[in-house]
């Protein structure tokens, strides 16, 4: 049986070129990293800048207040970097005081969920370490947006409009700064930031008298930890109403703050069909992915299909037990998975031999290193909406599954750049005045149970969702990403298979029909998972639906455009640049020459 051809018609085509590739989930942060490029600016320069737009014109999806994970591969480095914007738990972040709350789960909106911010911080350190430009030149285009003005996305006003009422009755300045008028916004119309481009002037104006570009950089960053935050954080003190319902103060301080930087660190890797993999550590789900290619590798091309009821039932099987492994062992914590013993060659044939031609309706961690696993409880009575739109869904609680952005970028030289940057979305928590952000709500990744890798524990890094992916084989190499919270690697590894097996051109196949399975442990408040569910896309096929649920799938249909938002940039074996980006909410774009 043959891996089933493309569709013969794409959204748009593959692009290529020997000058500079981006790609990301706005059009306006493309256009921005382009721009960049364009200026003479290097592949580091470009994401920054990109990066901030993103805060402005996807406020929905990510924020200052929030975070991010990104691969980095300077030109003429074999491995990328992980750079490490993941703030950790504050030190009054413990399991007994938040029982002492009354809580049995970390709310999802409010700030009593707030992490140390790390996406600032983060950006910053990849423009001094491995970027050219002045902050000022960087931020330039943020800062523009941000004060000029910009119109809104249609999912940003859909987001407003469902926590219309939390912000009306409860939230105030959020209602303030995004319902100036008394309503939610329509869709394209002009919406600015003023509070938002002063904190940026602010950045600048620090480093101003600072003796090099470093020594300016540094100096904004010591400002935004030591200057702005503790601001947010003291506003965030004050009791206000989070996802339980219940009227709670935050916890972060300026202590919390100042003893916190973001960092570079190795990434971890695998191989599959010739390319190295390379993801996050086991303090994100990146090694879940990691795991699910190794599994897959020695199989015939026809089990990994997407398209096909073999290919979509084995895919869809793979990701249960890796991601049962990750709700079981992953991780910041000292009995977190060794990730040679979750990648074992002996184990992986263990866990496959577990599949059969039935889906399973059990989470079924295994033993890596031989430790029985820990898991939390298991809810179903929430439920788990499909990611129809792949944007957080909210209620008047401000609950919310959240979801994220991405942006890749390779340049001319060799540098290249995947990022996934998120957390501190506008329904986070209440609005800080005068800064015109929120901060972010990564704590309810935690567990209020000892003994678990991704329990709450000051001090440690809450067990993240982002999850950006690059992969090389000699001289070639292929960085992207999605957002989607859990399903963030199960929808890039449908395009990767068709990529790398299918011989699809990248396009095609983001373009392809996607899916997922429900049967993972929710990283978002409530924390529920649906045993044996999957989402597809309609133009999967009805063959091939029908035949999933026949082998005790649950189906639900998404629609025909509904799944992924998956970029992605490369560079060719003929040394030519490439990028692809996703159509789907009609908003990613990728751009280059």
């Amino acid at each position: 049986m043959s891996f089933t051809p493309p569709a013969p018609f794409a959204t748009r085509p593959t692009l290529r070129g020997t000058f500079g590739m981006s790609a990301s989930t706005h059009w306006t942060a493309t256009a921005t990293a382009q721009s960049v490029l364009e200026r003479g600016g290097n592949a580091f320069d470009a994401a920054v800048a990109a990066a901030f737009v993103l805060h402005v014109v996807e406020p929905h999806l990510n924020g200052p207040g929030g975070d991010l994970v990104a691969l980095v591969r300077p030109a003429g480095t074999d491995d990328p970097l992980v750079l490490m914007g993941q703030g950790p738990a504050p030190a009054g972040a413990s399991i007994a005081a938040f029982r002492a709350r009354g809580l049995d789960l970390v709310p999802g909106a409010g700030g009593l969920a707030a992490a140390v911010p790390g996406a600032v911080d983060a950006w910053l350190l990849l423009l001094r370490d491995h970027g050219t430009w002045e902050l000022a030149d960087v931020l330039d285009y943020a800062i523009g947006y941000a004060r000029d003005g910009h119109r809104l996305v249609a999912g940003a006003a859909m987001t407003i409009g469902r926590v219309a009422d939390l912000f009306r009755d409860h939230w105030p300045t959020s209602a303030e700064l995004w319902m100036p008028a008394g309503l939610p916004p329509a869709p394209n119309t002009i919406v600015r930031n003023p509070a938002y481009a002063a904190v940026l002037g602010r950045l600048v104006a620090a480093g101003a008298s600072a003796d090099g570009r470093e020594a300016r950089i540094d100096a904004a960053r010591r400002e935004w930890m030591t200057g702005v935050l503790p601001g947010a954080a003291a506003f965030a003190r004050t009791p206000h109403r989070h996802s339980d319902g219940g009227e709670h103060p935050g916890v972060l301080d300026d202590a919390d703050l100042a003893g916190w930087s973001a960092s570079f660190e190795p990434a971890v890797s695998a191989t599959f069909r010739g390319w190295r993999v390379f993801k996050a550590g086991v303090w994100t789900q990146g090694p879940a992915l990691l795991q699910t290619l190794r599994v897959l590798d020695p199989l015939d091309d026809d089990r990994l299909d997407p398209s096909s009821a073999l290919g979509a039932h084995t895919i869809l099987e793979v990701q249960k037990l890796a991601y049962a492994d990750r709700d079981a062992w992953f991780g910041d914590a000292d009995s977190a998975v060794d990730i040679d013993a979750l990648l074992a060659d002996s184990y992986l044939a263990e866990r496959f031999g577990l599949i059969d031609d039935a889906a399973s309706t059990v989470l079924r961690p295994g033993s890596p290193d031989g430790r029985p696993p820990v898991l939390p409880p298991l809810r179903t009575d929430a439920g788990i909406a499909a990611a129809g739109t792949g944007e957080p869904t909210v209620d008047r609680r401000g609950q919310t599954r959240g979801d994220t952005c991405h942006l890749d970028v390779v340049d001319r030289w060799g540098n290249v750049v995947s990022a996934t940057p998120s957390g501190g979305w506008l329904q986070s928590s209440p609005a800080v005045p005068d800064l015109g952000f929120c901060l972010g709500t990564r704590l309810q990744a935690t567990w209020l149970i000892p003994g678990h890798p991704a329990s709450l524990t000051p001090g440690r890094r809450p067990r993240t969702t982002l999850t950006p992916t690059m992969l090389t084989r000699g001289e070639e190499v292929i960085a992207m990403g999605s957002p989607g919270g859990d399903q963030q690697d199960a929808w890039q590894l449908p395009v990767l298979l068709r990529m790398l097996v299918g011989d699809y051109e990248p396009q095609q196949a983001i373009d392809a029909p996607s899916l997922h399975t429900t049967a993972v442990l929710d990283s978002f408040w409530p924390r529920t998972w649906m045993p044996a569910g999957a989402v597809v896309e309609d133009r999967i096929g009805t063959a091939v639906i029908e035949q999933l649920e026949r082998r005790g799938h649950l189906v639900r249909r998404a629609g025909d455009w509904a799944l992924g938002r998956v970029s992605a940039v490369g560079c060719s074996a003929d040394g030519l640049l490439w990028a692809a980006a996703n159509p789907r909410g009609m908003q990613g774009y990728a751009a280059g020459r």
